[in-house]
């Protein structure tokens, strides 16, 4: 995982950065231990570079699928996947991750579906509370979802999975250690503190 490349012209509206290597693979691994990652359907919304869908890929899943908005970074993450060369292929989307052109019944014929995210905090002004969108999408299409949030999130992620018919059943810290992405940044690097979420979504039927 540490040989995937970051954003090369990262845009901060998006807030885009690039998912730590250790966090990402921990994550991974425990949605595999969780039953979630091999031999499954995997979906990164949100994907940038390719982290999460890439370490899904490494893990064994079925089928991976990356939604990501910046033609750029799709073009970093084609490469990435070049450079990790894992079996699994990787179904790259350029779409909006809030509204992508997926069908909960494609993605389950083949099974349960699992989604693992690094959404935007939604931190930049104007961009409030953007991770609401990630979650209401991610509930129309998965079956577990784990998710990377801002820290002090558990009690709104609680609340809208709860509206949503789903249950956070695991919830920890991550920190996020980020090398300087933008020009207002002033340190070299700093540490986030974030919270990672496993939801399970409700099915019809």
């Amino acid at each position: 995982m540490a040989v995937v490349a970051g954003f090369d012209d990262p845009t901060a509206s998006l807030e885009q950065y690039p998912t730590p290597a250790g966090v990402a693979a921990h994550v991974v691994h425990l949605a595999d231990l969780r039953g979630g990652v091999a031999g499954r359907t995997v979906v990164d919304l949100g994907a940038g570079t390719g982290m999460f869908a890439l370490g899904a890929a490494l893990r064994g899943a079925a089928r991976v699928v990356g939604v990501e908005l910046d033609g750029g970074a799709l073009g970093v993450a084609r490469a990435n996947e070049r450079r990790v060369g894992a079996r699994t292929e990787v179904h790259w989307v350029r779409a909006d991750a809030t509204r992508p052109p997926l069908a909960r019944d494609r993605l389950a014929a083949a099974g349960p579906v699992t989604a693992i995210m690094n959404p935007p905090f939604g931190a930049q002004t104007g961009n409030e509370h953007a991770d609401r969108a990630f979650l209401k999408t991610v509930a129309g299409l998965a079956d577990v979802s784990y998710s990377v949030h801002n820290a002090g999130s558990r009690e709104f992620v609680e609340a809208f999975a709860a509206d949503e018919g789903g249950t956070v059943t695991d919830a920890f810290a991550a920190t996020l250690t980020l090398d300087r992405t933008y020009d207002h940044q002033t340190s070299e690097s700093a540490d986030v503190d974030a919270e990672v979420f496993r939801i399970e979504w409700p099915r019809d039927g």
